[in-house]
C-alpha cells in the first residue's frame, strides 16, 4: 500500500487570480466552478498528468514561499522557457545556470512564490 498525491495546494492572496497565472503557464484549466471571490480554485491536472494545484486563500502565509515547485519545458529549451515566463509576468530571483549547460533559473510567480525551471528530458539526454 503506498500514499498518492491528491494535490499540491498553494497559499495565495487571490486564489482566481494566481490559479489563473498558472493556469497559462502550465496549459491547464480551472475547475467549472471556480470564481474570482472564492476562497480557493483548482487548477485542474489532465488524467494522469499529475496532481490537481489548490490555490487557498490564507490571512498568513506559513515561510518564506507558500510552496516550491521545479518546471522543465514540455517543448523546446530551459531559455526559451524562461523567456516564455517572464513573458507571462515571472521575475527574474536568481540564475544558476552553470557553463555546462546544467543548473537552473529561479523565478518568481505575481505573489512572489519562488519556483525553478530547469533543463528539459532533452537537453538532459543531449548532455549524457
Amino acid at each position: 500500500m503506498s500514499a498518492q498525491f491528491h494535490c499540491v495546494t498553494v497559499e495565495s492572496d487571490d486564489p482566481y487570480t494566481l490559479a489563473g497565472w498558472w493556469a497559462r503557464v502550465l496549459d491547464r484549466r480551472l475547475a467549472d466552478d471556480d470564481h474570482p471571490d472564492d476562497p480557493e480554485a483548482v487548477l485542474v491536472a489532465p488524467a494522469g498528468d499529475g496532481p490537481d494545484l489548490l490555490f487557498v486563500r490564507v490571512g498568513e502565509r506559513h515561510g518564506k514561499g507558500a510552496f516550491h515547485i521545479d518546471l522543465h519545458a514540455a517543448e523546446g529549451t530551459r531559455d526559451e522557457e524562461v523567456a516564455r515566463l517572464r513573458d507571462l509576468g515571472a521575475t527574474l530571483v536568481a540564475d544558476r545556470r552553470r557553463p555546462d549547460g546544467s543548473g537552473w533559473v529561479v523565478l518568481a510567480d505575481p505573489e512572489g512564490n519562488e519556483f525553478c525551471v530547469c533543463r528539459s528530458w532533452a537537453e538532459r539526454a543531449a548532455s549524457a
